[in-house]
Order: C-alpha cells, then sequence, then structure tokens
C-alpha cells in the first residue's frame, strides 16, 4: 500500500471533533432518532455545546432536527440523516485503511526503535 493507497482526503473533518464523534456515533443506533436531553446525557455535552455542534452537523446535511410539542411539552428529536450514514460510514473506512496503514509502518521499525516508544507510553501510563 502507498501513501496514496491511504484514503486522507476522505477523513472528514466535520467528524474529527470528539464531541460531533460522539454525536454521530450515539445516533447510528437510534433510528427513529434520539431525545435532545438523551444525546445530550449520553455525549456529556452542555446544552449549549450541543447546540453549537448540532448547528454544524444539520448545516453540513448529517443530521435532522425535528422539533414539535407532545401534549404541552417541546421534544427536539436528532436522527441521522441518510447521507450522514453513508458519508460516516465512508469516514470510518478511511479511518480504519489510515489506521492499519500505521500499524503496518510501526511494524516495520526495528525493535531498537520501538524500545523509546514503548517506555514513553510506559510513562505516560504511569
Amino acid at each position: 500500500m502507498t501513501e496514496r493507497d491511504v484514503p486522507f482526503d476522505l477523513l472528514e473533518r466535520i467528524f474529527h471533533s470528539p464531541p460531533r464523534l460522539a454525536i454521530v456515533t450515539n445516533l447510528l443506533d437510534a433510528p427513529r432518532g434520539m431525545a435532545f436531553s438523551e444525546l445530550r446525557d449520553r455525549c456529556s455535552l452542555t446544552d449549549g455545546n450541543l447546540n453549537r455542534h448540532l448547528k454544524t452537523l444539520v448545516q453540513s446535511g448529517i443530521v435532522q432536527i425535528d422539533k414539535r410539542f407532545v401534549g404541552s411539552y417541546p421534544r427536539t428529536t436528532i436522527t441521522l440523516s441518510v447521507e450522514g450514514r453513508e458519508r460516516f460510514m465512508e469516514y470510518l473506512g478511511a479511518l480504519e485503511a489510515v489506521l492499519h496503514d500505521a500499524a503496518r509502518r510501526l511494524g516495520t521499525q526495528t525493535a531498537e526503535a520501538d524500545r523509546p516508544a514503548a517506555e514513553a507510553l510506559d510513562l505516560a501510563k504511569a
């Protein structure tokens, strides 16, 4: 695999943000959508932070927001769009290819070169 084979251009920046990654990941198994409060809690975000990221995702066509009243209570439901799901699956495939390439490159290093990295990892864990 050459560097050209690794699809870096498919790594959409919109998904790189940890909050947006959490939002989209949580919506994957919610085909009927998820209530704003449930999504907020699952992603450990504040109302304002979730709103800001949802705005970006809506503008990009990744999620859809439905606001309506259930009885006399407002209910906001967020769903992953078909386009959003397809783009996210493409992103995951590209990310997987990049990670496999990185792992392969790490595997070609000598044991001597790996030793300082392993020691640094042990220090980081301590």
